[in-house]
């Protein structure tokens, strides 16, 4: 009796950000072409890092089928392995090899994230109606085979919702971790990318926001754990999901935020309503950040490279150390300020001061810097207990200005003997777009080692041309795309 008398009651109309949300989903205007061209490198790159994750069995033991024997043949494929599956695995697999190794890019405001994350419903669902209509079934986006253009316009729309709605809603402040957004982000741009009405967009989205969020305590001492290598994993796919319930007729819930007592803002947000700092359009895909040098938590980025500015002078000396003081902005202290034993590589990547012995110690950080055969280095922790971490409130300032954006570091050792290096100070990190010219050929051969490092010779060579016309692989129909990407053998 209760379910009836609610169903027969009056919806209220659709909260103002689902609506916006749902509506920029499905805008057929063309992004701006910087932002296109910039697409073009994050799906470059954030392909590098998933080759570069399946060197890992951490991961690798994740991937495939939910169960032996589940996969789908003629369903999604997930690059650089041999795998086909339905598509909410298949964004799983894809989204958890993206995120494995935290080098995929990043986007830091109110809240952090990293919007490429995305890329595994968006790659999913464009591989499953490509391959749909190949076996003779009526592909979702009408008949027509998808191209790597609509991944691409659909990655900048996933980069935006999930982007603008962090510059000023800080679920990181009340417990909530930011893969929540990939999920929203994720349920839009499927539902639309799979032909969706506006109404089953906006279920899709309202869903998304139903399921509430995850908690940060994977990310933070003294729980912090692998699950924050694939929890983006899980959300893409979890929003892959939802979308494909809203196009079967699911219903959608209309004030799913707003509602009092029971809604998002009420029941998880402190009662704070959520806001959109701009309109959506091409702002976070233009000014992404890319993770060029080093796998490391964004905030750290500039340390490290202040640590390996250092380096030359700190090497034969380190037993000599004293202290090191380290300055930062707030997120970095608040996030990454760790002391104490760490237990594992998802504990050191997330620790200011390990990100900063590594390149002092051996001068580079790398991703298998964080496995126990180099943590077990004393001399690692050593340094460690010699440093002290502290905010510079300029540092803090210009990290949150809206024409800055800097993740600023600084970095000076103190020698037992009274002497002490310069202070080194670096503000923004190579793969900000004030360093594009400087980093984008670093991000080519990422990618180009990324690939040579995990495919044979004549199918790295393949991978390599797909990506030196721009034009033409936006042309290039997902399915050839995805079939280039894919291999015959087993992985980890």
């Amino acid at each position: 009796m209760s379910g009836a008398a609610t169903n027969s009651a009056v919806r209220p109309p659709p909260d103002e950000l689902l609506c916006a949300i749902a509506d920029f989903a499905l805008d057929p205007t063309a992004p701006s072409e910087l932002a296109l061209e910039t697409a073009h490198y994050c799906l470059m790159d954030t392909l590098a890092c998933g080759f570069q994750a399946l060197k890992f069995p951490a991961c690798t033991r994740l991937l495939g089928p939910v169960v032996p024997g589940a996969g789908m043949p003629g369903g999604v494929r997930v690059p650089g392995t041999p795998y086909e599956l339905d598509p909410v695995q298949g964004a799983f697999n894809i989204g958890a090899m993206i995120r494995w190794l935290d080098f995929n890019d990043t986007w830091l405001a109110a809240e952090w994230g990293h919007p490429s994350d995305n890329l595994g419903g968006i790659l999913a669902v464009a591989d499953y109606q490509a391959r749909r209509e190949g076996h003779g079934g009526q592909a979702a986006s009408g008949g027509r085979t998808p191209l790597v253009g609509e991944v691409l316009r659909s990655m900048v729309k996933a980069h935006e919702i999930q982007g603008v709605l962090a510059l000023e809603n800080s679920f990181n402040r009340v417990g909530l971790d930011h893969v929540l957004l990939v999920r929203v982000a994720t349920s839009a741009v499927a539902a639309a990318l799979m032909g969706g009405t506006r109404e089953q967009v906006l279920a899709a989205v309202s869903n998304a926001w139903a399921d509430g969020g995850a908690l940060r305590s994977y990310r933070h001492a003294p729980n912090t754990g692998p699950r924050k290598s694939w929890a983006a994993g899980d959300a893409t796919a979890r929003g892959v999901r939802l979308a494909l319930l809203a196009l079967a007729g699911e219903m959608g819930y209309p004030s799913v935020l707003s509602v009092k007592t029971w809604g998002f803002s009420d029941a998880l947000f402190r009662g704070q309503p959520l806001r959109l700092a701009r309109p959506f359009g091409s702002y976070v895909m233009e000014n992404i950040l890319f993770k060029i040098s080093f796998p490391a938590e964004f905030h750290a980025q500039t340390a490290v490279e202040c640590a390996l500015r250092l380096h030359a002078q700190v090497r034969d000396r380190l037993e000599e150390v004293e202290r090191i003081e380290i300055e930062t902005q707030e997120p970095g202290v608040r996030i990454i300020d760790k002391s104490g034993p760490l237990g594992n590589p998802a504990d050191r990547d997330h620790c200011l001061q390990y990100m900063v012995a590594v390149p002092l110690v051996f001068g580079r950080l790398r991703a298998s810097d964080y496995e126990d055969a180099i943590a077990r280095d004393p001399r690692i922790d050593a340094l460690r207990a010699c440093m002290t971490v502290r905010e510079n409130p300029q540092f803090t300032y210009e990290y949150y200005a809206a024409d800055q954006r800097a993740i600023g570091n600084a970095l000076r050792v103190f020698f037992r003997d009274g002497s002490s290096t310069e202070r080194v100070q670096v503000d923004y990190p190579v793969g900000h777009r004030r360093r594009r010219a400087e980093g984008l050929p670093l991000l080519e051969e990422k990618f180009r080692g990324s690939v040579a490092a995990h495919f044979d010779a004549a199918q790295g060579a393949t991978v390599q041309r797909l990506f030196a016309d721009r034009d033409a692989l936006a042309r290039m129909p997902v399915a050839r795309f995805m079939e280039a990407l894919a291999t015959g053998g087993a992985v980890g």
